[in-house]
């Protein structure tokens, strides 16, 4: 089996699995993963995300970016108001509802993680982060 194809038939399980997860909180994964970047930035002390801060990280299209923090902020997950140092932006910031949910994220992260390599020995484990880790290293000097 090529090597792609077997990338692909992983992520969509793995998509399948934290579906699941999110459609339990009302969401799509994608939005929870947004809501997860929000949440992470917020906790890691960033004064102020923008829709382009979200944009890179996600690496989506400004028009989708648009329409996912619109369904977030339908439901009450996020805020966006205006920037207070340039006015031309939104900041966008978690709502109570949604404060440090980047960190039940990464428990179901984990959990399905776990769930697909239930078999591997800890170094195992260890070796696939790491190649996956160079993996995308490579990626990002492209």
């Amino acid at each position: 089996m090529p090597f792609g194809l077997k990338i692909a038939i992983i992520n969509r399980e793995f998509r399948r699995r934290m579906d699941e997860k999110a459609a339990a909180m009302g969401l799509t994964w994608a939005q929870l993963r947004v809501l997860g970047s929000v949440s992470r930035l917020e906790a890691a002390g960033k004064e102020e995300i923008h829709q382009n801060d979200l944009e890179r990280i996600e690496r989506v299209t400004h028009p989708a970016m648009t329409n996912l923090l619109r369904r977030l902020e339908s439901k009450g997950f996020v805020r966006c108001v205006p920037s207070e140092k340039d006015r031309r932006y939104k900041k966008i910031t978690c709502t109570a509802r949604s404060a440090g949910i980047h960190e039940v994220i990464l428990a179901q992260d984990r959990e399905v993680m776990e769930a697909l390599c239930r078999d591997f020995t800890p170094r195992r484990k260890e070796m696939l982060e790491e190649t996956i880790g160079l993996i995308l290293d490579n990626i990002d000097l492209e």
